[in-house]
């Protein structure tokens, strides 16, 4: 059986989520053009049409103009916002008017960002709001303050985090009545620290891991749902021409390619189906606005990876040996 996420209000949303980063056009200031607006109409019927309705957003993709272009579609079809959950993301700051780009979890800023992003949808509220990247200058009281003000207006009814670990949440966490749901990280058969991080603990290896110990046991132990973002590799593993990657690369892009053929899927349902059989219930978040790839990605649905391949992709990629 697939696993499931852990966390009972993500239990009623999809087991994949669409990353909506690719819709607005370009990360500058031109305006919304009526092919984008097309794209997002696009992005939601190939999405609902494989069983996705859970689309994640953030405040500053494509400058902000990813929400608008949502929201349009929105606007033109009021009946799908019951159907669907809407994630979206504050609190990363670009260089602007002479200030430096930086993080802001600010009462002011979380709350102004919430506004402009419920607008730029055009929905009353947020399913889920997450925190971007750690702010080392965050008071938790002003996160608190802030996360209150907008339950109690309704305006959010879930928070949660990115990029954060477990030492970090459990801070933060001591100052919310609110409990943190989320956490959505960078986890991919690329891009391996977390599953690293497990497995060279009292070995010299140790020294080259950056995930912070005990991240991934303290979301497990305290429902917080994990996220995968990147989780395609920017398609390293399903596609993308990598003849000037490493022999690793290579090795696992072919193993790929041999297990879908054997499974009779799509690559990128391999390289998910790698991440859901982890026991954390991983929900992969895929940025792809193609139909027939979001097709190819609902495909991880339908399999599950034994423990020897789950372990000769992990290896494979690592492109070493265990302890």
């Amino acid at each position: 059986m697939n696993r499931i996420p852990l966390n009972i209000f993500l239990h009623h949303s999809s087991r994949i989520a669409a990353g909506c980063m690719g819709l607005g056009g370009s990360w500058d200031d031109a305006p919304v053009t009526g092919k984008d607006v097309r794209l997002a109409h696009e992005l939601v019927d190939h999405s609902l049409d494989c069983g996705i309705n859970f689309f994640d957003h953030a405040d500053i993709y494509t400058r902000g103009k990813a929400e608008q272009v949502f929201g349009k579609v929105l606007s033109e079809r009021p009946e799908l916002r019951r159907d669907i959950f809407i994630q979206s993301k504050c609190g990363i700051r670009f260089q602007e008017n002479g200030a430096p780009q930086r993080y802001d979890f600010s009462k002011e800023w979380i709350i102004s960002s919430v506004e402009n992003s419920l607008a730029r949808l055009n929905t009353e509220y947020l399913d889920l709001l997450l925190l971007h990247r750690p702010d080392p200058l965050m008071e938790p009281e002003d996160v608190a303050d802030a996360f209150q003000q907008l339950q109690r207006a309704g305006k959010v009814k879930h928070f949660g985090v990115s990029n954060m670990n477990g030492h970090q949440i459990k801070f933060l966490q001591g100052y919310l009545e609110q409990p943190i749901i989320v956490n959505q990280l960078e986890m991919s058969l690329s891009h391996l620290d977390w599953v690293d991080e497990g497995v060279v603990f009292n070995y010299p290896d140790s020294a080259a891991i950056s995930f912070t110990p005990g991240t991934i046991e303290y979301c497990r132990t305290h429902n917080i749902q994990l996220q995968a973002w990147g989780c395609l590799s920017k398609g390293l593993f399903s596609g993308k021409d990598i003849s000037g990657e490493s022999e690793s690369v290579k090795a696992t892009a072919q193993l790929v390619a041999s297990y879908a053929a054997e499974l009779n899927v799509s690559r990128e349902a391999i390289v998910l189906a790698w991440l859901i059989r982890h026991p954390a219930g991983i929900q992969p978040v895929i940025g792809t606005t193609n139909g027939e790839r979001i097709r190819a990605c609902q495909q991880a649905e339908s399999i599950e990876l034994s423990r020897e391949q789950w372990y000769q992709l992990f290896l494979t990629a690592r492109g070493r040996a265990l302890p």
